[in-house]
């Protein structure tokens, strides 16, 4: 009996001479990541972050000058008015010491106007959110015995809310670049250079010595912060509505947020006052112990007046820097979300 064998099946049972066993192969494919970092990148959040960045370095680029006047003054460094002032740095420093600490103020800038405006954009929608889920809903009641108490977020201004919000999360964040930044430009002899100083500091105080004065700074900074941004709005508002328009040109927003940084400046002076002087009081071997004691002291030494000194270089600084600052991070947001040409 004969046994027929497919073809197929003979040539599989013959040995290969050709063939050679395959060595064992192992890939790994790499995940594609671009796709969800470039989705994560044109993310609102993330346009606001980086239009925060970007204005906040131009304006200080600019403005740098003033900000050194400005400190020099308040701190009650040399002369008392603002031209004697640009005089004396120009003559101890030369035209480079207007700019001294700008290195460091660069750094502290990009970070602390991302971290601010994208605060107070999350905040504000967040709590606009809140208030019209209320609106529709009843607000939460609390019943005791024949007392009802209604919890109405009606008072309650998103843009008050999330502009201190704004401030102390940049302050807690931003804080070792401020003190770092304030050393460099009232004593750029003791403290020459950024390295210098951070090893300095750190020597002298370990870490804690970044966050001195953190204490008086979130004290200053919370009523400044919430009026600035309350009254940015509030102006904002009120003036599309009166000249029936959507949203302010570039000069509009220029001149709105100028007049808002100056009114919060008017009134929260007197805190920054007492805040530069615990900062760099230790400079001067003479530190009051906290806020009120710095107030006290200002008072007694130069009067009620005192707690105003350097008050108009603050305005030639922050009026500029409000407004510029404002008219640079909506044309950033225009071109980042709504063109989203960059990203």
């Amino acid at each position: 009996m004969a046994l027929v064998v497919p073809k197929e099946l003979e040539e599989l049972d013959k040995p290969s001479s050709l063939s050679s066993p395959r060595p064992f192969e192992v890939r790994f494919q790499v995940p594609d990541f671009g796709v969800p970092i470039r989705d994560f990148l044109r993310t609102r959040e993330v346009g606001e972050f980086l239009s925060g960045a970007l204005a906040g370095a131009m304006t200080k680029a600019v403005l740098a000058p003033l900000e050194t006047i400005r400190t020099r003054m308040v701190v009650g460094v040399g002369s008392k008015n603002i031209s004697g002032s640009f005089i004396e740095v120009i003559e101890q420093q030369g035209w480079q010491g207007l700019w001294a600490g700008n290195g460091i103020n660069m750094l502290r800038i990009i970070p602390t106007q991302a971290i601010e405006l994208g605060t107070f954009e999350c905040v504000k929608r967040a709590m606009t959110t809140a208030k019209e889920k209320w609106k529709q809903n009843e607000s939460p009641k609390l019943q005791i015995g024949h007392v009802n108490v209604n919890f109405s977020l009606s008072w309650i201004s998103p843009a008050a809310v999330a502009g201190a919000a704004a401030g102390i999360v940049s302050t807690l964040a931003c804080h070792p670049l401020e003190v770092l930044k304030d050393r460099l430009t009232v004593s750029p002899d003791i403290y020459p250079s950024l390295s210098i100083a951070i090893s300095k500091i750190y020597k002298d105080g370990g870490v804690g010595a970044f966050y001195a004065g953190i204490s008086p700074t979130l004290i200053g900074m919370l009523p400044y912060s919430t009026c600035y941004y309350f009254l940015y709005e509030k102006l904002k508002i009120s003036y599309c509505k009166s000249k029936k328009k959507k949203s302010l040109n570039r000069p509009e927003m220029l001149l709105v947020g100028a007049l808002a940084g100056f009114t919060a400046s008017t009134i929260s002076f007197p805190l920054e006052v007492a805040r530069k002087r615990l900062m760099v009081g230790a400079l001067q071997g003479k530190c009051p112990p906290n806020m009120a004691a710095a107030l006290a002291e200002v008072i007694r030494d130069e009067g009620l007046m005192g707690l105003y000194r350097g008050w108009g270089a603050s305005c030639l600084k922050v009026m500029p820097s409000s407004g510029i600052t404002w008219m640079f991070y909506e044309a950033w947001k225009d071109i980042l979300l709504v063109e989203k040409r960059m990203l």
